[in-house]
């Protein structure tokens, strides 16, 4: 078990490194801009419908997130939040919450870093950095999305499904987090558009100068198709199974219209209320 402890830090120290020097290289100082940002936001797209596929594989597994069960002993509350905190608190010895992009579900009582930690650069105001929005999340995600695109059954592949859960999770709160990021470049961009309303602490003018109806369309269209096209079945002679697919496309088109698309917009306005602090 030690072994394996450590085998994760190293694996999840080297994504860090990784991670870290993408977002240097590519949305830092003055290569920070809407369009890395926008690029960004594509390639989690990838990530986002992979991960419900791999979730899919795996029934509902009710008993996970039973509050009854108890199935640790001397841990009261569901298994899933069992698996989620111990594994969280690996990943933030590793530094995995040093990274700006990463927002914990359970922060409380987190580790500190047992590795170097990176310069990663001071984009985000300090006034707004903090936020973290992960408990709608985490209640958009198991009360009402898992039961869209995840079929009755439990197989007793709990810890297997828990990680599913948990790479899904932090996928959504990633991108969902990027209006942060979003925001911050906004508001450089057009200081004397956002200023005005944020002295004024007015929430539903930054919405509607924060939303672009016809990007939103072009997104939603996007991420439904990248679920059909991931979704496939391929068979050895090239030929595609088009009657089913691993996701809904149309599941993952609902995700960004009615939850993450709306979220990253409360982010992103919960920032720029912040943003003259």
């Amino acid at each position: 078990m030690a072994f394996l402890h450590v085998l994760i830090l190293v694996i999840l120290s080297l994504n860090r490194y990784k991670n870290n020097k993408a977002m240097a290289e590519g949305s830092s100082g003055s290569e920070f801009t809407l369009d890395s940002i926008r690029k960004s936001l594509i390639r989690q797209e990838d990530t986002i419908v992979f991960c419900l596929m791999e979730r899919a594989r795996f029934p509902m597994n009710s008993a996970l997130y039973n509050q009854s069960l108890d199935l640790v002993p001397g841990f009261s509350g569901p298994l899933v939040d069992f698996i989620v905190q111990e594994t969280e608190a690996v990943q933030a010895k590793a530094g995995r919450y040093v990274n700006p992009e990463e927002n914990p579900f359970f922060p409380d009582n987190l580790p500190p870093s047992l590795v170097p930690n990176s310069n990663y650069s001071q984009v985000l105001h300090p006034g707004g950095a903090s936020i973290n929005i992960n408990k709608a999340i985490w209640d958009m995600y198991l009360n009402q999305l898992l039961p869209l695109f995840v079929v009755a059954g439990d197989d007793g592949n709990y810890a297997s499904t828990a990680a599913s859960d948990l790479s899904c999770l932090q996928a959504l709160s990633r991108r969902i987090h990027y209006g942060k990021f979003v925001a911050e470049i906004k508001f450089r961009d057009a200081p004397h558009d956002y200023e005005p309303p944020i002295r004024a602490k007015d929430a539903d003018e930054l919405m509607k100068l924060l939303t672009d109806e016809r990007v939103e369309k072009m997104v939603k269209k996007r991420v439904e198709k990248k679920a059909i096209v991931f979704g496939q079945d391929v068979s050895g002679s090239n030929n595609t199974d088009s009657k089913h697919y691993k996701v809904d496309p149309s599941v993952v088109a609902r995700l960004y219209d009615e939850w993450v698309i709306p979220l990253t917009k409360r982010v992103e306005v919960e920032y720029l209320i912040r943003r003259l602090n």
